[in-house]
């Protein structure tokens, strides 16, 4: 039986009013989730949001705030499971939502299959395609299904939108979509589908805000770096190339993910460990990357603090930074040259000694750092003298859920709309 937890405290706990109409949105990741809550008025407004961590692990943690994100409540989770924690979401919203309207639910999904790319109305004909397609990413499509029963149950009758990672890179360049696998699997639909999508459509958006619309229309790689890590090479506005393919577990070494290896030595390993096809993908999602190198984490930032001391930690660090700078050199050659490269996610934005291992030796195509610029973290990061501009660019996946989940749910004619979670 599931243990229900005690009410969520929210920061500025003001219920919203009645007639105020919302959009949610919901993140949906491997251990965590976040959440927000969005005026569904032109332009979109953030009023309320937060963030459950440690999922399924002792010290599950909730986290909430209102307008002023540098003051959010934290709250303990007295749970481990899942759906404890999701019921701790909702508890959370319950109170702070009040009578006012849910429009719409934005979910992220990391991927649809074949099939499902475009984001899209979700109806029962999409959740069993997500039920059927489940194993190709068993770190997040499990629980992204039971995210939108959970708010199914939670607001009956409020249309849930399927904001696909995937749909960012739909229309590249063919040649950049095949695999080099028989055709008839190719035919079949298999094939380099790409992800963080939703971090990349942001962050073209706001490199035209901030740095102009011709900015945005010359050759520009996005570098979305945290745990999960790739590159989008994107030419004149356009989609042109990535590094994750036909799932989230190829492309850059992560923090728990290889990044691109031999298909031969995943065979070797099956046929020496014995591994079964599950323990096989456990050991693809969990064991590798520079968790796997390091022996001992995952997280950059421990690596980074430990590197001095134990040659493990400087040669995963060292190797996240050289396979980095090989996939970016990659990129640019399809794009025929850089003009902007932009960092984001945790490490991206967070790491002056990552950015440098990645950017170090680049001079010969363009690119220089300025070091104190980079450490200190400034909006641009790059010397006088680069033909590159290198920038630091925090994204926002949650505003674009909501911007798709209100454009939607606008053009679909969606049945009576409930006012209050159950």
């Amino acid at each position: 039986m599931t243990q229900t937890p005690k009410p969520i405290s929210t920061a500025s706990g003001t219920q919203l009013p009645r007639q105020e109409s919302l959009i949610l949105t919901i993140n949906g990741g491997s251990s965590s989730i976040k959440f927000a809550l969005y005026l569904a008025n032109a332009p979109l407004k953030r009023v309320f949001g937060g963030q459950l961590e440690r999922i399924g692990m002792p010290g599950m943690l909730l986290s909430s705030s209102g307008e002023d994100l540098s003051k959010p409540d934290k709250n303990a989770v007295n749970a481990t499971t899942f759906q404890a924690g999701t019921d701790a979401i909702v508890s959370c919203l319950r109170q702070r939502i009040g009578a006012a309207t849910i429009r719409a639910i934005g979910h992220r999904i990391v991927k649809g299959g074949v099939h499902l790319v475009d984001n899209q109305l979700i109806t029962p004909e999409v959740i069993a395609e997500l039920r059927r397609v489940q194993p190709l990413d068993l770190d997040h499509l499990p629980r992204e299904i039971a995210l939108i029963d959970s708010f199914g149950k939670a607001l009956p009758g409020v249309p849930q939108i399927a904001c696909f990672d995937t749909a960012f890179h739909k229309d590249m360049p063919r040649i950049g979509q095949i695999l080099p696998i028989p055709r008839r699997f190719l035919d079949a639909g298999v094939r380099r589908f790409g992800f963080h999508g939703l971090s990349y459509t942001y962050l073209m958006s706001q490199l035209a805000i901030v740095a102009g619309n011709e900015a945005a229309a010359g050759r520009v790689i996005l570098a979305h770096l945290g745990s999960g890590a790739s590159m989008a090479a994107v030419k004149n506005g356009k989609p042109f190339d990535t590094t994750m393919a036909f799932t989230p577990t190829s492309g850059l070494v992560m923090g728990t993910r290889p990044g691109d290896v031999d298909p031969g030595l995943l065979l070797y390993l099956m046929n020496e460990q014995h591994f079964s096809t599950d323990q096989m993908e456990h050991f693809i999602a969990h064991q590798c990357g520079m968790l796997g190198v390091s022996e001992t984490s995952s997280d950059l930032r421990d690596l980074l603090a430990a590197r001095a001391a134990d040659s493990r930690a400087a040669e995963a660090v060292e190797l996240f930074c050289y396979e980095g700078r090989k996939h970016l050199c990659a990129l640019a050659s399809t794009l025929g040259g850089i003009d902007t490269l932009v960092f984001s996610g945790g490490i991206g934005e967070q790491s002056p000694d990552a950015r440098a291992g990645i950017c170090q030796g680049l001079e010969f195509m363009g690119l220089t750092l300025d070091k104190t610029r980079n450490v200190t973290s400034c909006e641009i990061i790059s010397s006088a003298e680069s033909g590159t501009t290198v920038r630091i660019m925090a994204t926002d996946e949650e505003i674009v859920i909501a911007r798709i989940a209100l454009s939607l749910s606008t053009a679909s004619a969606g049945p009576k709309r409930a006012t209050q979670v159950c």
